[in-house]
């Protein structure tokens, strides 16, 4: 597991000028893409329910000499979704790019499933896609722009205790599609990554070392991912380099998925 060195903004540069928001930002997926964005120019929303993580990782953009604005909200209701992006939108004239990485992970057996777990997860995995593919698109203008979610290896598996969850991402798989053939032709794209095991401290908490090794041999490219590998495929999204893909999954797992298959 590795939390590299936040690359100089000198190092890119390619999104110079742009606006975007990156919801969970606080740790992680998150966090890699924040980081990754604002080396490469962007102003960047960094979101989370997390104020202190907020504000770290703000701090460490601002003193590698990149841009960065704090959002600390519940992006599952929509109005402070709305807000999120407005902010960002008025103080800066436009918003290119949306990244819908929040979530809040909980596994159960279908038994132990009450109202309220599965309330929270839909609000932070599903509703908070929705409210953020929405207020991107009422945001963004006549160039268009880029939103990406974030999906998991989940959307294509079924994995034990964990029914919600794999409901979740594989609906963020058919919200990203609709979106795609809805807002195409006002040059928005939307497409979706799909992460495998990805370390974090989320991941740290609830894969020991002997079950980390265990999914590291059982992926072809035997590791587990880092946070890093995530966000240059979001990038890659985000950028003009992928101007006519939209729709699309690109699954960053190592080639579990299809090992599993």
């Amino acid at each position: 597991m590795t939390d590299s060195v936040l690359p100089s903004v000198a190092a890119g540069r390619r999104m110079a000028g742009k606006v975007g928001l990156v919801t969970g930002a606080a740790v992680g997926i998150g966090k890699a893409i924040a980081r990754r964005f604002a080396a490469e120019g962007m102003i960047v929303g960094v979101n989370d329910i997390d104020g202190a993580g907020v504000r770290a990782v703000v701090q460490e953009i601002r003193a590698a000499g990149g841009q960065a604005v704090e959002l600390v909200l519940d992006i599952g209701q929509r109005g402070n979704m709305h807000d999120a992006v407005q902010t960002l939108a008025r103080a800066h004239g436009r918003f290119d790019v949306m990244v819908n990485n929040a979530a809040w992970v909980h596994y159960e057996a279908i038994p132990a499933i009450t109202e309220d777990s599965f309330s929270r997860m839909m609000a932070a995995g599903f509703a908070s896609v929705t409210w953020g593919t929405q207020a991107a698109a009422q945001a963004m203008g006549d160039d268009g722009g880029a939103i990406i979610n974030i999906a998991s290896g989940a959307s294509f598996l079924g994995l034990n205790n964990a029914m919600i969850y794999c409901g979740i991402k594989s609906g963020v798989l058919g919200l990203t599609r609709a979106a795609a053939v809805e807002l195409g032709p006002r040059k928005i794209r939307v497409n979706a990554v799909a992460p495998g095991p990805t370390w974090s401290p989320t991941t740290a908490a609830v894969l020991p070392p002997d079950k980390a090794r265990n999914r590291a041999d059982r992926t072809p490219l035997r590791r587990i991912g880092e946070p890093e590998d995530v966000a240059r495929a979001a990038f890659f999204l985000a950028d003009t380099e992928s101007a006519f893909v939209t729709g699309a999954v690109i699954s960053v797992d190592g080639g579990l998925t299809f090992a599993y298959q």
